[in-house]
């Protein structure tokens, strides 16, 4: 599980216009349109040709749990494809993009202050070159280490430097042991 990746892409699909199909019929039929062939699609899936074309023709209605979360997932993935790409390219150039996040903050700065990590519940607004960076870091197939660092670097800067008014001379910041993360458009 990728908490940052799964992060962003749960506040893009916030941004949906219509609901993806929910039931495995449905989701096999997109699933097929999209990629072209039910090879492709079982293929993907790792299942037979002919369990797909079965899902196609409503003859099996309920998959197993596993296949239902592959199949949700790549469903997801690649639905509303223009919204998902508009809602990105808002974020990284005029909207920015809010981080709800409630770990274990602290900083390295000089010797006499105070740096203890703490738990913090932060919701800040960071600006679109943040999103940008973080959007940009995923579609490169960053791991959440990488997106970690850019969160970091954003809250260092927005929240506890605010923007260069004060603490210019933090180094770093930690961020870890996360309870609760959450992005928003």
């Amino acid at each position: 599980m990728s908490m940052f990746g799964d992060g962003l892409d749960a506040a893009v699909q916030k941004t949906f216009t219509r609901p993806a199909p929910k039931t495995a019929g449905p989701q096999m039929r997109y699933l097929v349109k999209q990629l072209g062939s039910t090879r492709a699609v079982a293929q993907m899936l790792r299942i037979s040709q002919r369990t797909v074309e079965r899902y196609v023709k409503n003859q099996i209605k309920k998959p197993r749990p596993d296949l239902a979360g592959r199949l949700e997932r790549e469903v997801k993935k690649r639905w509303q494809p223009q919204i998902r790409a508009k809602a990105r390219a808002n974020a990284a150039s005029t909207g920015g993009i809010v981080i709800d996040a409630r770990a274990r903050m602290g900083y390295t700065a000089p010797i006499g202050s105070t740096d203890q990590d703490r738990i913090r519940h932060l919701t800040v607004a960071l600006p679109p070159v943040y999103a940008a960076r973080l959007f940009e870091a995923q579609e490169q197939g960053a791991g959440d280490t990488r997106l970690q660092e850019i969160a970091a670097e954003a809250l260092k800067e927005v929240y506890f430097q605010d923007g260069g008014r004060r603490a210019g001379s933090l180094e770093e910041i930690r961020f870890t042991d996360i309870e609760h993360l959450e992005f928003e458009l």
